[in-house]
């Protein structure tokens, strides 16, 4: 099968919310030797964008969305061994975390695998995590970015508390921020006060690694 056919397929998967061929077409996909980044950035992110978009417009609603990403954190799951392989030496440490109230993680699993390939090491603290929780792994793990994400309105002022501890307990200038998530904007990250928001996987990579490099 062609890497056209094999991007397709995958975008494919996760439009039709279909958990088994996103996993097939992932084991495929190394099966033929292609390059997993490629797989993932250009095949199942296309997807879950285009579902995102869908969600915005009102034409698939939340259960979907989440199923959609399901399908694609199983492929994730699948490609991450070859996407390790891939990996360079340690460039820094980041802990990522959705944000206190969101229940979901649309859309993370990608941009977290594609963040390890580039020798970032990601401690992943799941969804629905309070500030406090967020600070305290920071410091445990010694991280030098802290990223959250939040899908919902409601939640995004979670990340504008985030900032505002930071501030409180004197250690905004240890950490460099970054922010995501459906309802976010550079707007919003410039009005918290964070150093960066990524639109999008591809661009959450190349964000992360300028802030390490600051």
């Amino acid at each position: 099968m062609s890497l056209k056919t094999i991007l397709n397929e995958a975008k494919q998967s996760i439009l039709d919310i279909d958990q088994e061929k996103a996993v097939a077409v992932a084991e495929q996909a190394l099966d033929e030797g292609l390059d997993p980044v490629k797989v993932l950035t250009d095949g199942y992110s296309v997807g879950i964008r285009e579902i995102g978009d869908l969600f915005s417009r009102g034409e698939v609603f939340l259960p979907e969305m989440i199923l959609a990403s399901e399908a694609m954190k199983a492929a994730v799951e699948i490609l991450n061994s070859a996407l390790e392989d891939k990996a360079s030496k340690t460039v820094g440490k980041m802990v990522f975390a959705t944000v206190e109230g969101d229940v979901h993680d649309i859309g993370k699993g990608i941009a977290l695998a594609l963040i390890q390939t580039q020798g970032v090491e990601v401690i992943d603290l799941g969804r629905d995590v309070p500030v406090e929780k967020i600070i305290e792994e920071a410091e445990k793990n010694g991280a030098n970015v802290i990223g959250t994400s939040a899908l919902l309105t409601t939640t995004m002022p979670n990340q504008e508390k985030l900032e505002a501890e930071l501030r409180k307990r004197g250690m905004r200038e240890k950490y460099k921020t970054i922010i995501g998530g459906a309802p976010c904007t550079q707007r919003w990250a410039d009005k918290i006060g964070a150093d960066a928001y990524a639109e999008d996987a591809a661009e959450g990579v190349n964000k992360v690694l300028e802030l390490l490099k600051s």
